[in-house]
């Protein structure tokens, strides 16, 4: 049911402990959702096969209203329900201001500002923890300063993943791919903390879109070909900013 998955990989190691034996379950007998609901710790959501969601019927105003998210057998829905088992206050907060929204607004043909932060953070997010040098030369989109010459800090970073879309696709990864990191705020020591995650998901900040764009592949430790400065040479990856 699902590809071989290299839990070696860094941008997996938050979500090794429950995916390896989630994974095996689904590659067994069982379904995705069945594999992910024996794991799941107590603030999770159930997991229930994707039929469970009504025809017509919203997929974030569903899962808000019955705490059940609808699950598909499929790499995409795997991926989500592994950070929802690793970051489930996070998520939760998301599908909260997801709901409201569709509340507020239903659900048209554009999904307006704060409801398009949100799915792309849930769907291509990242959290970085870092060095003030490392953000300032991301937010400069100075990648020679970010990769090169302050490479040396990179050990004191740390990157998490937090979007399925972006997990699933660094399956197969490609150099192009692309994570919306979401801004730092002076709680440094909690950047990566659940808790900490959701607090910061403020709506008015979310609805600004305060991400900054960071090719993910050129973290040191994530691709083998980036030990080489003209690695950093490419302009349709990095990009300058605009």
């Amino acid at each position: 049911m699902l590809p071989a998955l290299d839990w070696a990989q860094p941008w997996l190691a938050p979500y090794r402990a429950h995916g390896e034996a989630a994974a095996r379950a689904a590659n067994g007998e069982t379904s995705v959702a069945s594999a992910l609901q024996a794991l799941k710790p107590p603030p999770a959501p159930d997991f229930v096969h994707q039929d469970h969601l009504p025809a017509g019927q919203a997929y974030e105003a569903h899962i808000f209203q019955t705490r059940t998210v609808p699950t598909r057998d499929n790499l995409h829905d795997f991926f989500n329900g592994l950070v929802w088992l690793a970051f489930p206050e996070a998520k939760r907060r998301l599908n909260e201001l997801q709901a409201a929204e569709i509340a507020r607004t239903g659900v048209g043909a554009t999904r307006g500002p704060l409801r398009d932060a949100l799915t792309l953070f849930d769907e291509n997010g990242a959290v970085l923890d870092a060095p003030p040098a490392l953000w300032e030369a991301l937010a400069a989109r100075d990648w020679q300063a970010l990769f090169v010459t302050r490479r040396a800090l990179w050990s004191e970073a740390r990157l998490l993943v937090f979007g399925h879309a972006l997990l699933e696709k660094l399956v197969a990864p490609r150099k192009a791919a692309t994570a919306h990191v979401l801004l730092p705020d002076a709680a440094r020591s909690n950047a990566l903390d659940d808790v900490a995650l959701a607090r910061r998901l403020d709506p008015e900040w979310l609805a600004q879109k305060p991400f900054v764009p960071l090719p993910v592949l050129g973290v040191p430790g994530w691709c083998a070909e980036n030990v080489t400065a003209e690695y950093y040479d490419d302009p349709k990856v990095f990009r300058p900013r605009p």
